[in-house]
């Protein structure tokens, strides 16, 4: 028999599981609050990695993660959205970089502490007057420019027969008499009957759980990407430097982000977002210097809007015991987790089993209210 999934979300997480349900054969509706890709998936550096200080567990998924893209680019070589160039890293404490380093290597994760000039021959397109004496490269990292994947599985979807549903609103999911979920209600109050339901709605996966009587801990924090004009640049690998994190994106273009600008950024009454223009140049001004030339950086566009963190920071997927029959997927890191989090959401759905890499990261973590 096959099964019917409604899916919330329009991002990679949501996009991915919707793919992978339908590979296995269920029947799928994607519904999203606005269009493809409109939210965190939109505004996503996308780094692919496994390097922070992670539990096991996590530090286990995101490597599976970064697995499946390998396995992504090896079905599209030609792809120019999706790259393993490595990544830099330095920060302005030296035995940070030097902790980093030795836990990295501890784990197994390729690390490299490279002087200042083996490093700028090592990573092109960086200028090697910026470089601190020491800094620590991973060869294994790369990026994803997630607006492209997104229109890769969308075609896939179609083509699988998916039905989507964008600009729907709000949604909340409808639960049956028997407490089980039985389908989502979009905000015109047009309702999609399915015995199975996954929320992954990035930032908004707390308030839909809400109108379900489920508070799900939320730290959610802005965010601002900004992609660069065309230039001629060089770059090839992730930098992540004490004042920017920067990457390469499609187009000769640049991709970038940190976090020092965020307390000047403000969200207005009507929703939409004020990112003030000496931000704007600063960051421009950044990116120049740090690589090789010091080419005129100009941004392009700017993309603000809010960061989905769980509030212990873990991924939160799995089935809410709760709410039988309906599925989350909410974590920081959906731009390494996309793939490998949809491929293990959905076959939990077609299975009925528990997989072992989602244990640790099941919603009932966090105690009262979750258990039935």
């Amino acid at each position: 028999m096959s099964e019917r999934a409604a899916v919330l979300g329009g991002g990679v997480l949501g996009l991915s599981t919707a793919v992978e349900l339908l590979r296995g054969g269920a029947e799928v509706v994607l519904l999203t609050e606005e269009k493809l890709g409109s939210g965190a998936s939109g505004r996503s550096l996308s780094w692919l990695n496994a390097g922070g200080a992670y539990g096991e567990p996590y530090f286990r998924l995101r490597m599976a993660g970064i697995d499946r893209y390998r396995s992504l680019l090896a079905r599209h070589p030609g792809a120019d959205w999706l790259a393993f160039d490595g990544g830099l890293y330095w920060d302005d404490d030296p035995f940070e970089v030097i902790e980093r380093h030795n836990r990295q290597t501890r784990e197994g994760y390729e690390a490299r502490m490279l002087d200042r000039d083996d490093a700028a021959a090592a990573v092109p397109g960086i200028d090697p007057g910026v470089l601190p004496h020491r800094v620590l490269v991973n060869p294994g990292e790369g990026w994803v420019a997630l607006p492209h994947l997104l229109r890769l599985l969308a075609d896939e979807f179609t083509a699988r027969g998916g039905r989507l549903v964008e600009a729907a609103g709000l949604c909340s999911v409808v639960a049956g008499e028997d407490g089980r979920a039985a389908g989502v209600r979009t905000a015109d109050d047009e309702e999609y009957e399915a015995p199975t339901v996954v929320v992954a709605c990035g930032a908004g996966t707390p308030a839909v759980l809400a109108e379900a009587g489920l508070e799900l801990p939320d730290a959610s924090d802005p965010a601002v990407l900004l992609v660069s004009e065309p230039l001629e640049h060089g770059l090839r690998a992730v930098l992540n430097t004490p004042r920017l994190s920067i990457r390469p994106h499609p187009g000769s273009r640049l991709a970038m982000d940190h976090t020092w600008y965020l307390d000047l950024v403000h969200r207005r009454e009507d929703g939409s977002w004020d990112v003030p223009a000496d931000v704007l140049e600063e960051v421009a001004a950044e990116a120049g210097r740090l690589l090789a030339g010091n080419p005129v950086v100009r941004i392009q566009s700017w993309r603000p809007g809010l960061k989905p963190v769980p509030g212990d920071g873990e991924p939160v997927l799995g089935e809410l015991r709760a709410l039988p029959g309906c599925w989350v997927g909410f974590t920081h890191s959906g731009a390494t987790l996309g793939l490998i989090a949809g491929e293990l959401v959905a076959d939990e759905i077609l299975t009925g089993r528990r997989h072992p890499l989602l244990e640790p990261f099941r919603p009932e973590r966090f105690g009262f209210g979750w258990d039935s």
